[in-house]
């Protein structure tokens, strides 16, 4: 929790105490379900959830508007879609995997945490009716693979967390004229968070 107050000081007393109670869920859950491996719980809150909210430090603004319809895809056991509702309790959140006992997971914590903005669905990105203003994901594949996976879901964009080598994988996507390279936006993580983890990872910022 110390990780999540340090980059977000101004969080309500609702929000702290939804970030502190994800820790034992997970840990009560994964021992149930493997969805994190038992390395990576040790340091959770800096892995997976301050991880999951430096889509905030990029797109704050956009997603603190109330109505604001959200897909997350590829979710797993809920990132980055959890730690994304308990910042934006006006926004809605879908959260979709195609791995059912993964979902059960994420439906089951957002249960918990009382997150009435959030649904759950155990599906594909092809079989969703909804129209969404933003998909979100991290880094369930390369992004020219993901694109045409949400295409036509999303009015606004895609914010996608993701390492290695983003250029080559945004090159690829723009020579399928899968999207146009100027509106795409590339952030690293590590000049919001100053954690080594971080380094080369960054925010994706395609808009539409």
């Amino acid at each position: 929790m110390n990780d999540i107050l340090r980059y977000f000081p101004d969080l309500t007393e609702q929000q702290k105490e939804r970030f502190a109670a994800l820790e034992p869920l997970y840990r009560e859950w994964n021992a149930q379900i493997n969805v994190i491996s038992r390395k990576d719980m040790d340091s959770f809150y800096l892995h997976h959830v301050l991880h999951s909210l430096a889509i905030a430090k990029v797109a704050d603004k956009v997603l603190s508007h109330p109505g604001t319809r959200v897909l997350d895809l590829g979710t797993g056991g809920g990132f980055p879609g959890i730690p994304l509702a308990i910042m934006y309790p006006e926004a809605r959140f879908v959260l979709c995997d195609s791995v059912g006992k993964k979902i059960k997971v994420a439906g089951a914590v957002a249960e918990a945490l009382g997150l009435e903005n959030v649904e759950c669905v155990n599906d594909r990105a092809e079989n969703l009716q909804q129209e969404f203003d933003w998909v979100v994901s991290r880094a369930v594949t390369s992004l020219d693979k993901f694109i045409p996976w949400v295409k036509g879901r999303f009015t606004k964009g895609i914010l996608y967390l993701k390492g290695g080598d983003v250029d080559a994988e945004l090159n690829v996507a723009a020579q399928r004229r899968l999207l146009d390279l100027g509106k795409t936006m590339v952030t690293d993580i590590d000049i919001f968070f100053q954690d080594s983890w971080f380094a080369e990872k960054k925010v994706v910022l395609i808009s539409k």
